[in-house]
């Protein structure tokens, strides 16, 4: 039943509270990857759009923690029963608003950075 995918990527351990990383959605139920590199446009060849990060950037904003703890990202990939109508370049409160009704399953990946002290 799944029509589309959403992706969320964030990260708890921010200083500032919850940082928003990558919003992707409209992703073709028929992706089985996502290739490295992935071009930081509104919306991409296959029709997936992208959100806005908290760097106030489309599109996905790597790991930078302060020295210190580890940090640990979150990747949620949500099964949705519909593609959204949704233009490039939404919130994240946008996209979850948007899924509200029409997430059939979510799969969750975590890893966890570190930056070093020197």
């Amino acid at each position: 039943e799944t029509r589309s995918f959403a992706l969320i990527c964030d990260d708890p351990d921010a200083p500032s509270g919850t940082w928003v990383h990558w919003l992707l959605y409209n992703l073709s139920a028929e992706a089985a990857e996502l290739g490295a590199g992935v071009p930081r446009l509104p919306e991409l060849p296959a029709g997936a759009r992208q959100g806005i990060n908290d760097t106030g950037d489309l599109g996905y904003g790597g790991p930078c923690p302060p020295a210190g703890k580890p940090h640990r990202y979150f990747f949620r990939l949500h099964a949705l029963d519909a593609s959204l109508n949704l233009p490039p370049g939404v919130s994240r409160a946008e996209l979850e608003q948007a899924m509200v009704g029409h997430v059939l399953a979510v799969g969750t990946l975590m890893g966890t950075y570190e930056r070093r002290r020197r």
